[in-house]
């Protein structure tokens, strides 16, 4: 089963927020097939922890526009890894460095990447799924 169309809608919704931001990397992973909880992860970085909180402040302000709202927010006082639950999708906000040492894409290497748009996908282009 792929991912909801609601997923979808709100990750891309999410993706342009993070870019506008300034956000770097971003990539969305269709994990509908290994996962239960959620439909797409959404992967973006920052190069310290204010773009983190600036990233996290913005892709909450344009999801609620669209009616949603997180479950579960963590990491938002330290701003390394915020991750956010919108139940059909997982933000995960990280600092470049904790991005590099956990390497998420590679952890879900087996999950299908969702296309996003050029104006979606961060600073430096869509990152790569090793």
């Amino acid at each position: 089963m792929a991912a909801s169309e609601r997923a979808l809608e709100l990750a891309l919704a999410a993706a342009r927020a993070a870019s506008d931001k300034k956000a770097q990397e971003v990539i969305a992973l269709d994990v509908s097939e290994r996962l239960v909880l959620t439909d797409v992860f959404l992967i973006a970085s920052a190069t310290n922890e204010r773009q983190v909180a600036a990233i996290v402040d913005a892709v909450e302000e344009a999801l609620h526009g669209l009616g949603a709202k997180p479950v579960r927010r963590e990491g938002v006082r330290q701003a390394r890894w915020v991750l956010l639950d919108f139940v059909d999708l997982v933000v995960h906000v990280q600092h470049a460095e904790d991005r590099v040492y956990y390497a998420l894409e590679r952890l879900w290497s087996d999950c299908p990447v969702v296309e996003l748009p050029e104006d979606a996908r961060g600073g430096e282009g869509q990152a790569t799924v090793a």
